[in-house]
């Protein structure tokens, strides 16, 4: 029998309780949350989670963040450090996740933390977090495409990525965020950057108090988003172009464009205005978007590492990497 396509709800009241029930029953769901749309499964349930890894064909060692509704329903299976804690109080609701300690004899399957000691924690808003509450357990939610391409801000870019592997998406428009949550951990009362994402890290040094250190090239796998090569298009990318190449497309920032753009395939611009909080919510939308075009390269446009510009950068360097199966640039 041919798989069926997967189903798209607004996120309704009616949709809450469709989603609730496949996720009692062990099934994932593609949810919205305000960084990007999540697969979403019951975290302690190992079957649900492995659903999760098979819909996107993820590889098992790269572990999952478990979104919760607050930092109570998270000290239920994880401690948190003074430092931990004040952070959770200040971004939380919120586009945050800490890595912090398990304790002994919390429900989280191993397939989410990956087999290791410490689990990625989120408190999400919006949708998500009203879904976490009425199941009453934490969700594991990886970003809802396949693994290693672009993460979804729509609706619609999770079904086109996800197709028949998935049954349910829940639709809750376009992301206010865009890019995904900030990851950081403490260690020795110092706050080490995993993955920038929806939060400055110079928001978070001001509530800390304290720079961020930040994690060193080829470091061993602490949290998602680590992988040299992530958030993929199927061209190529072209980091800080100051020309178009022939048949490339163009993917600008700022009010000015560079050499060669009166001739690119295709142009889009993240923010006329140079704002990294408009650039980072069209990010992973413009990059499909350019993709679908049908370029065998991206050119990228110059974009400031400061503010969410951090992330930005992050995000399109991955996906510019050379790539696990191909050797290829991205």
């Amino acid at each position: 029998m041919k798989a069926q396509p997967c189903r798209i709800l607004p996120a309704e009241p009616e949709a809450m309780a469709q989603a609730k029930a496949a996720l009692a029953a062990g099934d994932a769901v593609a949810i919205p949350t305000e960084t990007v749309y999540g697969l979403a499964a019951d975290a302690t349930n190992g079957e649900a989670v492995a659903r999760i890894f098979a819909a996107k064909q993820r590889p098992s060692f790269n572990p999952l963040i478990c979104h919760v509704t607050d930092i109570a329903m998270a000290e239920a299976f994880a401690t948190f450090d003074p430092l931990s804690r004040r952070l959770a109080e200040a971004f939380w609701p919120g586009a945050l996740t800490l890595v912090l300690p398990l304790k002994p004899g919390h429900a989280i399957h191993p397939l989410v933390t990956a087999g290791l000691e410490t689990v990625a924690v989120r408190a999400p808003k919006g949708f998500g977090a009203e879904l976490i509450a009425a199941l009453g357990r934490p969700l594991a939610a990886p970003s809802a495409n396949r693994s290693g391409r672009i993460s979804p801000t729509s609706a619609q870019a999770v079904a086109d990525s996800l197709g028949d592997a998935i049954s349910l998406v829940i639709d809750g428009g376009a992301t206010q965020v865009g890019v995904e949550s900030t990851i950081v951990k403490v260690e020795d009362d110092r706050i080490r950057l995993l993955r920038p994402g929806g939060v400055a890290a110079e928001a978070i040094e001001a509530v800390a108090g304290q720079t961020l250190l930040r994690a060193e090239t080829g470091a061993a796998i602490q949290a998602p988003g680590m992988l040299a090569s992530h958030y993929a298009p199927t061209a190529r990318m072209r980091l800080d172009a100051d020309r178009v190449e022939p048949g490339e497309a163009l993917l600008g920032f700022g009010p000015k464009r560079i050499e060669g753009a009166d001739k690119a395939a295709a142009v889009l611009v993240l923010s006329q205005a140079g704002d990294t909080v408009e650039a980072a919510a069209k990010l992973f939308d413009y990059m499909a978007r350019l993709d679908a075009n049908g370029a065998a390269c991206i050119a990228v446009e110059p974009i400031p590492h400061d503010g969410l510009g951090e992330a930005i950068n992050d995000r399109l360097a991955r996906a510019a990497a050379p790539r696990p199966e191909t050797g290829e640039k991205g």
